[in-house]
């Protein structure tokens, strides 16, 4: 069983930056790919970003790429979210989760199998 806590969010003014990080506990994180969900008001959640646990190689939605940056620290088993440039519609519920053990999705809701709390971000314009 894993457990994901993420603590960070907040409120920020648009064209400001925030790091989000989540820290995970209780499985090996080394060989989970990590993803960034976000759920806005009214909407269903969507991909963000992910990092695969085989190489490294990263994945962005289209509407944050060039303004997000997802990392991992295998030693300290946490993932980051680096988000620049932030716009009023980046406002959400971001969410943190880890897919199976050696899996090879990372862009479907369904694809993971645990999930942090959530922390909310707001952008004001």
């Amino acid at each position: 069983q894993v457990q994901l806590v993420e603590p960070g969010g907040g409120l920020v003014q648009a064209g400001a930056s925030l790091r989000l990080s989540c820290a995970a506990s209780g499985g090996t994180f080394s060989r989970r790919n990590m993803g960034w969900f976000r759920q806005a008001p009214g909407k269903e959640r969507e991909f963000v970003a992910a990092i695969k646990w085989s190489d490294g190689s990263t994945s962005y939605a289209n509407s944050v790429k060039g303004r997000f940056t997802i990392s991992r620290d295998n030693a300290k088993s946490t993932v980051y979210l680096q988000m620049n440039s932030l716009k009023p519609e980046d406002t959400a519920v971001y969410y943190c989760a880890a897919a199976g053990y050696g899996s090879s999705g990372y862009s479907r809701v369904y694809e993971y199998d645990y999930w942090g709390q959530g922390t909310q971000v707001t952008v004001s314009s």
